[in-house]
């Protein structure tokens, strides 16, 4: 696996145990992995296009994993999170997916649930990491998803409460990036990045 094709895992638990075995898991499959001890250890190093999952328990000191999951997509609203649960704690799982949260996994973990889990939700999101990789900003990934669901400037404008002007000028900024010249173009440009199918939660 190259450096480049490494995915950027970042780990938050106040267990240094938990944390130990979990970067032991993760780096043997490849991964990079950042431990942090405290939400907002982990807040201060997170930016965006640098991470390419968050993984957090929920019941940490301070501030928990859900309100960590909602201050992290503040910074970068595309990154997955994976919250890890007490076993049988339903209502903080419910919690975390209204919070937006790509999924949970209950505690104790176990090392190939935990993996495979990982894994999947990375496959999901790998259209989003390959948008940071050529520098589109929020609003024109938004912008294109919605082109790409056959979208008008107007409605686009509507649906982003935005003037048509705004939306033309991001929608230029997209042509130049993705080094189109048309509509027909663009598709194209996106169906070989396999971006067609870009997830909902993308914006």
């Amino acid at each position: 696996m190259t450096k480049r094709a490494k995915k950027n895992i970042f780990f938050v638990d106040d267990d240094l145990d938990v944390r130990r075995a979990v970067r032991k898991t993760l780096e043997r499959v490849g991964m990079n992995v950042r431990c942090f001890a405290s939400a907002n250890d982990c807040l201060k190093q997170l930016h965006p296009g640098e991470c390419d999952l968050l993984i957090t328990d929920v019941k940490m000191p301070e501030m928990d994993g859900v309100e960590l999951l909602t201050r992290a997509r503040c910074i970068t609203p595309w990154l997955p999170v994976l919250v890890i649960t007490g076993y049988g704690d339903i209502p903080t799982a419910v919690r975390a997916m209204k919070a937006g949260a790509s999924d949970f996994i209950e505690k104790p973990l176990d090392r190939e649930g935990f993996l495979s889990m990982v894994q999947a939700i990375l496959a999901r999101d790998v259209s989003t990491g390959r948008l940071f990789d050529i520098g589109l900003t929020p609003t024109e990934i938004k912008v294109l998803r919605f082109i790409l669901e056959g979208k008008n400037g107007r409605e686009i404008a509507n649906l982003l409460h935005r003037h048509v002007r705004t939306i033309e000028y991001h929608r230029s900024n997209l042509y130049y990036k993705l080094g189109v010249n048309n509509l027909l173009d663009l598709i194209r440009r996106a169906a070989e990045m396999g971006l067609l199918d870009l997830p909902q939660n993308a914006g």
